[in-house]
């Protein structure tokens, strides 16, 4: 399993009236997790689509457990429970407070595609590489 964490401080942009986050800003910071993640792994965004590989928003869920507020330090993860096969990516995201109390939850699916044409691509093979030692089986 590829695990990651990334720390976030809550803006006061990123609260509503009530005084806590807005439920949309969870998906700017799982997207935020997602990037530094694969920046963890050596390989930018960036330098995919310099490749020509995209990599889309196809599915989103997110449940909101209890609230954060303004200057709260989170922590987000970004996990991959099996290695990505074919063209779609699954990660398992989760934030929390300083506490260690769990915020929201949720996955996102991305899909693997070629920026000229639009059409599904297979995983970069250095993204591959770089995920492959967190999911090889250490009991054979």
């Amino acid at each position: 399993m590829f695990v990651s964490e990334t720390q976030l401080r809550v803006r006061y942009a990123d609260t509503d009236k009530m005084g806590v986050v807005y439920h949309s800003n969870y998906i700017n910071y799982f997207e935020v997790a997602r990037t530094e993640s694969i920046r963890n792994l050596g390989i930018t965004y960036a330098a995919m689509e310099r490749a020509g590989i995209i990599m889309p928003v196809i599915e989103v869920h997110c449940r909101y457990i209890r609230p954060a507020t303004y200057d709260d330090l989170i922590t987000v993860t970004a996990n991959l429970h099996e290695l990505p096969e074919g063209h779609r990516i699954t990660f398992h995201q989760e934030a929390y407070n300083d506490k260690k109390e769990l915020l929201a939850k949720g996955h996102v699916v991305l899909y693997f595609m070629e920026a000229r044409t639009m059409k599904r691509a297979a995983m970069p093979e250095q993204l591959r590489d770089a995920l492959l030692p967190f999911f090889r089986d250490t009991t054979k």
